[in-house]
């Protein structure tokens, strides 16, 4: 799909479909809509006047032929009230409009960004709506929602004078969006297509086509390195383990003791819970389990094309969690990379294990400010439900104050959960230094994260639970049914404001 930014004026735009949005307002008809309200005699004061017309967010008001536009279509998109409307709404307004069009089989539109909007946040917000809309989840099937697609968007309402604004965030918003359509497909592929090789091998095909430097750990090597936790999880089956280091430096060096800030990702590419097995109920969803990675690997595609000035090391660790004959069992005792000793309670807490050694090891690599995702726990399910990433900060409150800056800039909705030092107590062990769950007290995405928080130390560090959030069980109007790339704005946002 072809994403360009045009000046001339939107009424002789030749397009399948002229589309803007209305707010909900005592006057819906104002300004730019004033003027194409008089291009097409006045009808869209009758359809607001016969309340047909009211701006209800996501209300979509498809006009066929209207008079005195080039366009074949109008379609007016509702943008509920103009005091709550903001990057994500207008996002979600793009992408909406994207996926309503595409399915009437149109081929191509002309977004119009009202006259108070017409700034490079704009931009990048619609090139993110309408790219991130456009992913489908049909690549396994026979007929395929893509055989209807959008083959090329114009940005208009810019002027010579906006123009460069506006291609600027175009472009911004392009690189991001494309990023997260590809930690996306990798979580979509089923774990018979996605082995933890497989998933190195294209996590370094990225990095080498992105001009990254990249290093794959085999079994061997982490081993060598004594990753006890790592190889815990992965002895249950016959696929090996992987760890993936995704490395973006600067080309201005930066300054000694500048931060170098760590990304590590959680990639069990399927996990059964291994002796403490799921239920078989959903299971089939836990290809989603390396969503965490998946969506680290995408920020680094990002990053190498953004180019901050800030050196970023990604690391995420990759293995199944099965229950073969050799998998661990409930009460086993592993040594993880840092010499620190687990009880395994329960084996389908196994992504705190693997993250033991991928934050370990970011920190052995230099890495001085730690940020890792995963689909961690049920547990935030229950506290945030599938709206909020749960976010769990170190001892260094003012970079969790960062991320949560990013999330709000961006539009992604995270929420603080609490890291009072009594939860410490939960995962306190009986037979070894710690226990991989807690004692059966409630709290289970707080014990999870304070499990990871003992081998990030005093590195400042911040843990995302995204498992109610990477993965839409039903199709939103701007997004298919399947995985969301949830945290990859943020995290990207975060590291560019460097």
């Amino acid at each position: 799909m072809q994403i360009t930014l045009e000046t001339k004026p939107y009424a002789t735009l030749e397009t399948g479909a002229l589309v803007s949005y209305v707010f909900e307002d005592a006057n819906p008809i104002q300004g730019t809509l004033a003027e194409i309200d008089k291009s097409v005699n006045n009808l869209l004061s009758k359809l607001s006047a016969g309340a047909e017309f009211t701006g209800k967010p996501l209300e979509m008001t498809l006009i066929h032929a209207p008079a005195g536009l080039k366009a074949t279509r109008l379609l007016l998109v509702g943008a509920g009230k103009r005091d709550k409307f903001d990057v994500a709404t207008l996002r979600k307004i793009a992408g909406a409009a994207l996926r309503y069009l595409k399915s009437r089989s149109v081929k191509q539109l002309a977004f119009l960004v009202r006259e108070n909007d017409l700034n490079e946040d704009s931009a990048q917000a619609i090139a993110e709506g309408v790219i991130t809309a456009d992913f489908e989840t049909d690549k396994y099937k026979s007929d395929k929602k893509n055989d209807k697609s959008i083959d090329s968007v114009v940005i208009a309402g810019y002027s010579d004078k906006d123009k460069s604004a506006g291609e600027k965030g175009l472009n911004r918003g392009r690189i991001i969006a494309e990023a997260q359509n590809f930690a996306r497909d990798l979580v979509n592929e089923p774990s018979n297509k996605l082995t933890p090789k497989i998933l190195a091998e294209k996590a370094e095909a990225m990095a080498k086509e992105s001009g990254l430097a990249v290093d794959i750990l085999d079994e061997k090597r982490i081993a060598d390195l004594k990753m006890g936790a790592l190889l815990s999880v992965a002895q249950g089956g016959p696929e090996p383990p992987r760890m993936i280091v995704v490395t973006y430096t600067p080309a201005t060096p930066p300054k000694p003791g500048a931060p170098v800030i760590g990304l590590v990702g959680k990639a069990v590419t399927f996990d059964t819970g291994g002796i403490s097995i799921k239920p078989a109920d959903g299971m089939e969803k836990m290809k989603y389990d390396m969503a965490g990675g998946a969506t680290m690997l995408g920020v680094m595609r990002a990053l190498a094309e953004l180019k901050p000035n800030v050196k970023v090391i990604c690391v995420v660790p990759s293995t199944e969690n099965m229950p073969g004959g050799k998998a661990q069992k409930p009460g086993d005792i592993q040594t993880a990379m840092s010499g620190k000793t687990i009880e395994v309670l329960n084996t389908d807490a196994e992504g705190r294990l693997i993250l033991a050694d991928g934050v370990h090891y970011a920190k052995q690599l230099g890495a001085t400010h730690l940020v890792d995702a995963a689909t961690l726990t049920g547990a935030i399910v229950v506290a945030l439900a599938n709206i909020n990433v749960g976010v769990f900060g170190g001892s260094d409150q003012s970079w969790t104050d960062k991320l949560l800056a990013s999330a709000k800039a961006v539009g992604e909705k995270m929420w603080q959960m609490p890291m009072d030092d009594e939860y410490r107590e939960f995962i306190k062990g009986s037979f070894a230094d710690i226990q991989n769950i807690g004692s059966g007290k409630g709290g289970g995405s707080i014990t999870g994260a304070w499990f990871i928080r003992e081998f990030a130390g005093d590195t400042p560090w911040i843990h995302l639970d995204i498992a109610g959030t990477a993965w839409n069980d039903d199709a939103k109007p701007w997004l298919a049914k399947g995985p969301t790339g949830v945290a990859l704005r943020t995290l990207v946002n975060l590291v560019m404001s460097y």
